[in-house]
């Protein structure tokens, strides 16, 4: 017989690690070796125990799962990051992508998905819930002017889309829903935006993106 999977749990909710303990408990080719309620405490346990898979959730105290993925796999690329989160907007989904997770479910999968997901990330390979993956194919299909990414070098790709939206005079709600992110997060990029231009005002920025040519409605 093969050995077993081994897998690592951090989440910052007691109920759902003993939830989800108890369900990959129930596959005798699993062994749940330890649980973490932080993304500091899940990095040292990852060095220590070498899981084949970790279950990691994105939102938690102190560090973020991102940034947790990200540092666990620079120590022990083998390791597989499975993300089990409630959140599927776009920069989760491709910051935790970016970290190097290879899989990504969404909580309240079905359960045989999960115990699905840890064996076949073990094996070497990926796996991404039905929403995530549509998001990824729409992301990828979406039309992106070649000549973005040589404006503004300092802004991310992320805030020139925000900032592209801007100049063509959409509303933070708006932008919102056409890149399918929260409107906090918007605003946030918003931000971003004015200090990297030093721009005072969301005027400044929409005179300061045309200029650069950008703001030109598709079609």
């Amino acid at each position: 017989m093969s050995e077993p999977v081994e897998v690592l749990i951090a989440d910052d909710h007691p109920v759902f690690r003993d939830g989800l303990r108890a369900l990959l408990s129930t596959d005798p080719g699993i062994v749940v070796v330890g649980e973490a309620s932080s993304g500091s405490e899940v990095i040292p346990l990852a060095t220590e125990l070498q899981p084949d898979v970790v279950v990691m959730d994105l939102h938690m105290p102190g560090l973020d799962g991102v940034v947790a993925t990200r540092e666990i796999l620079h120590a022990s690329p083998h390791i597989a990051v499975l993300v089990l989160t409630m959140f599927d907007d776009d920069d989760s989904v491709f910051a935790a992508m970016r970290a190097g997770a290879r899989g990504y479910l969404l909580k309240g999968t079905n359960q045989a998905d999960v115990i699905r997901a840890v064996h076949l990330m073990a094996a070497g390979g990926a796996m991404f819930g039905p929403a995530v993956a549509q998001r990824v194919i729409e992301f990828f299909s979406r039309p992106r002017p070649a000549t973005v990414p040589l404006t503004f070098p300092q802004l991310t790709d992320r805030e020139h889309e925000v900032l592209d939206l801007l100049a063509q005079g959409h509303p933070n709600a708006t932008i919102a829903s056409r890149l399918r992110i929260s409107d906090k997060t918007v605003r946030n990029h918003v931000s971003n935006i004015f200090t990297k231009l030093a721009v005072a005002d969301r005027a400044q920025a929409v005179v300061r993106a045309r200029e650069a040519g950008l703001g030109k409605t598709p079609g």
